[in-house]
């Protein structure tokens, strides 16, 4: 014997039920490929309403990140060789800084927002003091200790980096001449890694940079624009070099 009876036969759904009913899974299923799937993953927006989510920007970053992504692993299979472990926590850094700056769009509770994790124990990173004022275009005057000047193609990256002990400090000036570039000033050594700050669009930037420990400390800037560009480096202070790592 059954526990439950059978339904009659006018309970069951009828064909025109079962059809709205398809029709509106149908609608729902388009309806969420349109809103939500197309403009956080591929930045497709044919509504506006995922820009005014903040969806659409989600899916811009995903489309940049997967395209330089591309881009490194065509660089490293040419010549370079495979990413250092704290090459790769850098890069973990600037994802979870370009998502964290479109979820600050919306308010969301500290419940919403979980904390990252990391495999490297957390360093301080300290604050980047203002430096003495250059002019955009000034010659490097005597008191500069090195000045290095390339051009990055649409697309291209390059990263400079200071050797220095830790609570050493180097004033710095770098300028795009003219044109705005995306950076990420960080640091590597002796298994620890640490981002002080990153910026997307930006022309210039003076300061001061203190290591939170010993090891190569700098930038790596990524040419975004449809133009090359001409970025100008100028360091001095407690540093033993200078060097190109990428």
């Amino acid at each position: 014997m059954y526990n439950t009876d059978l339904p009659r036969r006018a309970e069951l759904p009828t064909s025109a039920q079962l059809k709205r009913s398809t029709s509106i899974a149908g609608i729902t299923a388009t309806a969420l490929l349109a809103f939500v799937v197309l403009p956080s993953e591929y930045a497709v927006d044919p509504t506006g309403i995922g820009r005014v989510l903040g969806l659409t920007q989600m899916g811009e970053i995903k489309v940049q990140l997967a395209t330089e992504a591309e881009l490194d692993a065509a660089s490293a299979g040419a010549s370079a060789p495979s990413l250092s472990e704290s090459q790769i926590l850098a890069r973990l850094d600037r994802i979870e800084t370009l998502l964290a700056d479109v979820g600050a769009a919306q308010p969301a509770s500290p419940e919403e927002v979980p904390e990252p994790a990391s495999t490297v124990a957390a360093v301080p990173a300290p604050m980047v003091a203002p430096a003495p004022q250059v002019t955009e275009g000034q010659p490097a005057s005597p008191e500069w200790q090195d000045e290095v000047s390339f051009t990055l193609a649409p697309g291209e990256g390059a990263e400079f980096k200071l050797v220095m002990d830790q609570g050493a400090q180097a004033e710095f000036f770098w300028t795009a001449n003219g044109a705005v570039v995306n950076y990420d000033t960080h640091g590597d050594g002796g298994g620890q890694s640490v981002s002080y700050e990153k910026g997307r669009g930006v022309g210039e930037q003076e300061g001061v940079l203190e290591a939170a420990f010993t090891g190569n400390h700098g930038w790596f800037w990524r040419n975004r624009t449809s133009e090359p560009l001409t970025i100008t480096l100028r360091t001095r202070g407690a540093y033993s070099e200078l060097k190109r790592m990428i």
